[in-house]
């Protein structure tokens, strides 16, 4: 059994998260997993969980929000990682 890094539940069924940098994370349910290593949009601020979309270093849920927050956000199209030239 593993303790959730998040919530602290010891869970027979919890599962690892391996990330970028090396760094190892334990948790004991998608909710967690998403809580602590999902980005943040930096529009609206809700928890990035599907695609998103990338405008220079900033994170958005949407193109909606990249075209909001980001000053090169008005050529941010609604197609997974698309930006028009």
């Amino acid at each position: 059994m593993a303790a959730c890094e998040v919530c602290g539940n010891d869970y027979d069924l919890a599962f690892e998260v391996r990330v970028r940098s090396g760094a190892v994370h334990t948790f004991d349910s998608f909710e967690c997993a998403i809580h602590q290593l999902a980005p943040i949009c930096e529009h609206c601020q809700c928890r990035v969980v599907g695609h998103g979309i990338q405008v220079g270093q900033q994170f958005f849920c949407c193109a909606h929000c990249a075209r909001e927050g980001a000053p090169e956000g008005d050529r941010a199209r609604d197609s997974v990682g698309s930006m028009t030239g």
